[in-house]
């Protein structure tokens, strides 16, 4: 089924390859495009396109227990039940500890536990230096990260519609967890990420095979290539055995931190660097 757009989604089995200053970059070049920044945990693509917000939602994700000291006749089942240990001596619930599981709930005799929705984060709506962007922040140590990438993937969806737009460019999250599964989830193509080391070898390796579970058109950029030429050579070879193409190696520059420190992506300065990220997303975008 033809949806209309496209969704490029760029990402890396792990943190610090460079993942974000690659996504930044494509951002700033044509066709205009729908930008996701689905790092909800650690976003930080805000940083170089300076989004304007335009709207701002709350995102309700998760569950907390509440016990009705008129109803509760403190029989104890609930703290003998509870294995985070949420529930105080006195029967009051530290919203901090509880988990949501909702086995107290069911438990209580007395009907005395209620559950209620509790905000962990807040998506947002803004025009950027790339374009629309959809983006959010997930609160410290809240959960359901996934449901809250899959939140602004759908509303770049309904932007991309609403303004005829025929691209969505995704800036994932790092590793392989349920943020990349719902990050990656019917995207047309994975651009991901990597380093000439071992992690980034081991890494590349557990989601690239991800992806193929997704039935998406995967491609690999190693970035800072020139670090180790040897392991290069070793990832290219392990990504034409199994079909993989190799799209683009990115040489190291000193300039990137400078340009990043003026809240800039690589392709705002001329250089080595810049050309070479400029032909991979030529070559990303020539995929049918």
């Amino acid at each position: 089924m033809n949806k209309g757009f496209r969704e490029i989604l760029v990402i890396s089995g792990k943190g610090g390859t460079g993942k974000t200053t690659l996504a930044s970059s494509f951002a700033l070049l044509p066709p205009e495009k729908v930008v996701v920044d689905a790092d909800v945990d650690a976003p930080d693509l805000h940083i170089i396109l300076k989004p304007q917000v335009l709207e701002a939602q709350r995102f309700m994700g998760g569950r907390v227990a509440g016990i009705d000291p008129d109803k509760c006749d403190g029989c104890g089942l609930c703290r003998e039940l509870c294995r985070y240990d949420a529930i105080t001596p006195h029967y009051r619930v530290d919203p901090l500890a509880c988990d949501g599981c909702a086995l107290c709930y069911f438990a209580c005799p007395r009907e005395a536990i209620t559950l209620k929705e509790k905000e962990a984060g807040m998506w947002f709506l803004s025009r950027s230096r790339g374009g629309p962007m959809t983006h959010a922040r997930l609160y410290p140590g809240e959960e359901n990260s996934g449901k809250l990438v899959t939140v602004i993937r759908n509303r770049a969806k309904e932007l991309a519609q609403e303004e005829g737009l025929e691209l969505i460019l995704i800036d994932g999250p790092p590793g392989i967890g349920c943020p990349v599964i719902s990050a990656m989830t019917g995207v047309d193509q994975v651009l991901v990420v990597t380093e000439p080391t071992p992690s980034g070898h081991h890494d590349l390796e557990r989601v690239v095979e991800l992806a193929w579970g997704f039935q998406a058109r995967v491609q690999v950029c190693i970035n800072q290539w020139d670090i180790n030429p040897q392991r290069t050579e070793e990832i290219e070879r392990w990504c034409g055995d199994r079909g993989v193409e190799v799209i683009g190696r990115i040489p190291f520059s000193p300039e990137v931190p400078r340009l990043q420190a003026q809240s800039k992506a690589p392709v705002e300065e001329e250089g080595p660097g810049a050309e070479t990220i400029i032909e991979i997303w030529k070559n990303l975008l020539e995929v049918e």
